[in-house]
């Protein structure tokens, strides 16, 4: 069943962030780290879609990205650790972390800076002839980085294939989208670049799948740049510690009611799905999730005197 499936992987993902959360508050992870709880859709509903030549350029809120390119848990447990067994040496942390060989080229904290990136990924696939198409994610914040309008004024100018995905969780960090803009509707900014946009229910994986798929395959096939906007909600804090003060009475109660957990098992009972059949797609998730921490803080940390490797001398 569709719907069990794709609960299984949000159930995977959201289990990730919250043991996560629980080694940050316990100190075994150091740094700022920013959760995605509640936008996990998003990610589900694009795992299938994308190719093995194709890109995906995130936020800094780019685990569950990391795992839908299929990065195994505990190497992005690892990195999260600082720990040696890290998809990038423990080097990369939360928010830098990159793995190019499972088609995800990373993480960027600066607002809205893996749009240009990602223009020059696709750009770089017209003349290496791999037919990629490249999907950016960002935020609502983002739509107002010069950055992102000039990635998508000269994607659609050359017709470059680029999907750009805002994942609209109407918090620009602090600050509600709606006291940013003059029209909160982000997508209409498509028109503007002579490129399709559309809003859709980024809390449905198969809404998200059916409006990436055509997204994908008009890149694909020489059409250019989309601008999806994926309506979804926030659960946590913009980062680990936030007080949260500035969310309004009964918003988190009224996005609990339409977050993905919520809305894939009203639509697997709806279809027949045994209760116990629901239970376990949270189980077994929670239980590999459980696994893969334990193996990454098995792992050593990573050594300083590693600090220069990698690097152009």
């Amino acid at each position: 069943m569709r719907e069990l499936t794709d609960l299984h992987q949000v159930w995977r993902m959201r289990a990730f962030e919250e043991k996560v959360r629980e080694l940050r508050l316990a100190e075994e992870v150091v740094g700022s780290v920013h959760l995605g709880i509640g936008q996990e859709a998003i990610a589900v509903g694009a795992a299938g879609l994308i190719g093995s030549d194709d890109a995906v350029f995130a936020t800094y809120r780019g685990h569950s990205w990391a795992l839908a390119c299929g990065v195994p848990p505990e190497n992005l447990f690892g990195e999260v650790l600082g720990r040696t067994c890290g998809i990038n040496g423990g080097r990369g942390g939360s928010a830098y972390l990159t793995a190019p060989r499972y088609r995800f080229f990373g993480e960027n904290s600066i607002v809205g800076a893996g749009a240009p990136i990602a223009v020059g990924a696709a750009l770089a696939g017209r003349y290496d002839h791999s037919n990629r198409v490249v999907l950016t994610v960002f935020g609502d914040g983002a739509m107002n980085q010069g950055a992102v309008h000039e990635a998508m004024n000269f994607a659609a100018a050359m017709l470059l294939p680029v999907v750009f995905l805002c994942e609209n969780n109407s918090w620009s960090e602090l600050t509600p989208i709606s006291d940013m803009v003059g029209d909160d509707r982000l997508y209409r900014r498509a028109a503007a670049y002579g490129l399709p946009g559309e809003r859709i229910d980024g809390n449905d994986p198969d809404v998200v799948r059916t409006h990436l798929a055509s997204a994908f395959e008009r890149a694909r096939t020489g059409g250019g740049p989309t601008l999806l906007e994926a309506m979804t909600a926030r659960l946590v804090g913009h980062y680990i510690g936030d007080a949260e003060q500035y969310r309004r009475p009964g918003e988190l109660e009224e996005a609990r009611r339409h977050e993905p957990v919520t809305k894939l098992t009203e639509q697997a009972r709806r279809n027949g799905a045994a209760d116990a059949d629901i239970e376990q797609a949270e189980l077994v998730a929670r239980e590999e999730m459980e696994s893969a921490a334990a193996e990454a803080l098995r792992s050593e940390h990573a050594d300083p005197a590693t600090a220069k490797d990698h690097l152009y001398a």
